[in-house]
């Protein structure tokens, strides 16, 4: 298995894969920004074009620079003090602002595309630890995957399906236990799996929050068409 595959195969552990490389990338991403490139120009024009970030990746920013105690939030203080210099600006010109697209956003697509095609590519090596493990790629990743591998590897996309309706039937069996904890009668405390169901089974449906499932999208999707198509 090359390094990517390993890499692929360290992120299965619980929960979605994908969404746990994604969120793992935002956050490195964004102490990079606040650590190197708060006074850099052409970081800075690209705040300019979006004024600053969106806001899910404008608060979690703040949220990361107050959370480090290295970091602090002078950065972005300066980022935001230009931002609003440029917001009263076009004001004061008469110029309607425009917000372009976030590139910390897109940042995040073009890696969750990379991440799912190098997937897909790989699923031969993967599918076995898939199913040993405790994962359980969130509903976006799965379709995203499961498409790429109907067009090129139909085979194991049937295999995909079949062990993605095992996993999720095996874990609404953990949170029906779980729940059945609550009931008057019972003796024992809900156990750490029984726990651990009710985020997984959230995260399952809806994946975790990044700026990739977050996003409003600008056009609709038609059914069936990769969304960074």
């Amino acid at each position: 298995m090359d390094l990517i595959g390993i890499y692929l195969m360290d992120a299965l552990g619980e929960g979605c894969p994908v969404c746990r490389i994604l969120r793992k990338y935002e956050d490195s991403e964004i102490e990079i920004i606040l650590y190197e490139h708060v006074n850099d120009p052409d970081v800075r024009e690209k705040f300019r074009e979006s004024l600053g970030l969106c806001t899910h990746h404008a608060w979690k920013t703040l949220e990361k620079a107050y959370s480090e105690p290295l970091l602090g939030p002078l950065g972005v203080a300066m980022i935001y003090e230009h931002m609003l210099g440029v917001y009263a600006d076009l004001l004061e010109n008469g110029t309607a602002p425009e917000e372009g697209e976030c590139f910390l956003c897109k940042l995040m697509e073009d890696k969750e595309r990379s991440t799912v095609e190098a997937f897909a590519d790989r699923i031969g090596e993967l599918l076995p630890e898939y199913e040993r493990s405790g994962s359980i790629l969130c509903k976006r990743h799965y379709e995203m995957v499961l498409e790429l591998l109907e067009r090129k590897n139909p085979e194991a996309a049937e295999k995909l399906r079949e062990l993605q309706i095992r996993k999720l039937k095996g874990l609404g069996e953990r949170l029906g236990s779980f729940i059945d904890r609550f009931d008057y009668r019972a003796k024992e405390a809900p156990k750490k799996e029984e726990v651990s169901a009710l985020p997984l089974a959230i995260e399952a449906l809806k994946g975790l929050e990044t700026g990739v499932t977050v996003r409003k999208r600008r056009s609709k999707k038609q059914r069936g068409i990769l969304p960074w198509k």
